[in-house]
């Protein structure tokens, strides 16, 4: 009986693969597209308080996705009370590039509008029949300051099934409330290579489902489609599985990388340090300049202040730094140097060592297994550029957790294996003044390369 069973499993097996093309025999059976959705991920393209984005995959064959919604109510068959939504569905042929199989995907999303603030929903995905998800949920944002936390990944890029996942889950252990989560760019390395980001979606499994992702691009999110194509050009799976918003004041080629979210007091401002910087800086002066929040948090892929040799972003430095300086930015989250850097601006550089009063707050992580040298000298070559450095690593994989709450903000980098790495608060005055204190200042020697366990990127 047995073996008869395996012989049918693997004859459907064997089915599909013919039916999608004789290239899907490599791949696993995650990575196949199927009437069922898979790649489930929240976003949001409107207010988090009144609206809610979920976009996901099928095969060719479910030509109508829908969404069910409903409010979450502890009660057995809630879903009695759901709406049906359908989808906007868009077909993508992945075998423009040329490392994928010969498949026509169909990527489908809703915006959830209309929705009470501070209240949680029950959702599911579908082709309106037979193909569900499982029911999931998350929560709207509150209209009031109420407080906030949130996640922080740099570059996932490598190894992203295999190494990634537990900063994934080892995240969700330390936050599992966390409103939302910030992806800093590189969250694959091959750009158009679809079994890498079917990878990112294994790894991040449900939780992407039930926490939004706010995510930017970095520069392995784009590459050429082709051998013979000259130009690199954005993910082919960017758009169709990121549902984000758009502006009318911007270059169509920034569309869905460049914009921002206020959420319960902080404006998240998400940046494309790859494309058009120009384009950008009149856009965050004006976004920065028309800010009601108390809080604000930027986020891009090119530091402003690098890591590592070789890697200097000034033309970035020189058009946004100013502007961030100016508008009083709090926090500046980024990625691309696959080491961590933790270090500030103060107002006053001939006293270095005070943190009375400081300017932004910059962060370099890194959450994948890639990992650099730091720089050699730390960031002393940009003193003249005021910046100072208080904390850095290497050869660790990291997450962040960041809680803002009234005029206090509380961030903490955390290790894979939960352990506290760093911490600081930063509180601000009615002014708009900042001041900053080491949470945990006891928290043991800088870890560097010829501390840690030896490394080498075979196999990743």
């Amino acid at each position: 009986m047995i073996k008869r069973n395996v012989i049918v499993i693997w004859t459907i097996l064997g089915i599909l693969a013919n039916v999608q093309g004789h290239e899907t025999e490599s791949l696993r059976h995650w990575e196949i597209a199927s009437p069922d959705p898979d790649r489930i991920v929240l976003t949001w393209a409107g207010n988090p308080a009144r609206t809610q984005a979920v976009s996901w995959r099928t095969d060719d064959s479910v030509e109508n996705g829908y969404a069910e919604i409903a409010l979450a109510d502890p009660s057995a068959r809630f879903d009695l009370n759901a709406k049906r939504i359908k989808a906007n569905t868009q077909p993508l042929d992945i075998a423009q590039h040329d490392q994928n199989v010969a498949v026509v995907t169909h990527f489908h999303s809703v915006v959830f509008k209309g929705l009470m603030p501070d209240t949680l929903y029950a959702y599911r995905v579908g082709n309106g029949d037979q193909r569900w998800s499982e029911w999931l949920q998350f929560r709207t944002a509150s209209t009031k300051n109420d407080p906030v936390e949130f996640l922080y990944f740099g570059d996932a890029q490598n190894a992203v099934l295999s190494h990634w996942s537990r900063i994934m889950r080892a995240a969700f252990q330390k936050a599992p409330y966390a409103d939302f989560s910030i992806h800093a760019g590189d969250l694959i390395n091959r750009a158009h290579r679809d079994q890498e980001w079917a990878e990112w979606f294994k790894a991040g499994g449900w939780v992407h489902g039930m926490i939004p992702s706010i995510v930017v691009p970095g520069n392995h999110e784009y590459d050429e489609l082709t051998d013979a194509e000259q130009e690199k050009r954005l993910s082919l799976q960017w758009g169709p599985q990121f549902e984000l918003p758009r502006y009318q004041d911007l270059p169509d080629i920034l569309e869905e990388t460049v914009y921002y979210i206020d959420y319960q007091g902080v404006r998240i401002v998400a940046m494309n340090s790859n494309r058009e910087i120009e384009a950008q800086t009149k856009w965050l002066e004006k976004v920065l300049s028309r800010n009601p929040n108390s809080w604000t948090v930027l986020t891009f892929h090119h530091p402003i202040f690098s890591s590592g040799d070789g890697r200097d972003n000034s033309r970035n430095r020189d058009s946004w730094k100013p502007i961030i300086e100016k508008h009083g930015v709090d926090l500046v989250l980024q990625g691309h140097d696959h080491t961590y850097a933790r270090g500030h601006v103060p107002i006053r550089m001939m006293d270095t060592a005070s943190k009375s009063e400081i300017g932004p707050v910059y962060v370099n992580s890194v959450s994948g297994p890639k990992m650099y040298e730091f720089m050699e000298g730390g960031w002393d070559v940009y003193r003249p550029e005021g910046v100072i450095l208080d904390r850095k690593a290497e050869n660790t994989q990291f997450f962040q957790v960041i809680r803002i709450e009234g005029m206090s903000l509380v961030y903490k980098a955390y290790m894979a294996n939960g352990e506290l790495y760093d911490a600081f608060e930063l509180r601000k005055q009615k002014d708009g003044s900042r001041s900053m204190r080491d949470w945990a200042p006891d928290l043991g020697e800088e870890r560097l390369f010829e501390y840690t366990l030896p490394y080498n990127r075979e196999g990743m």
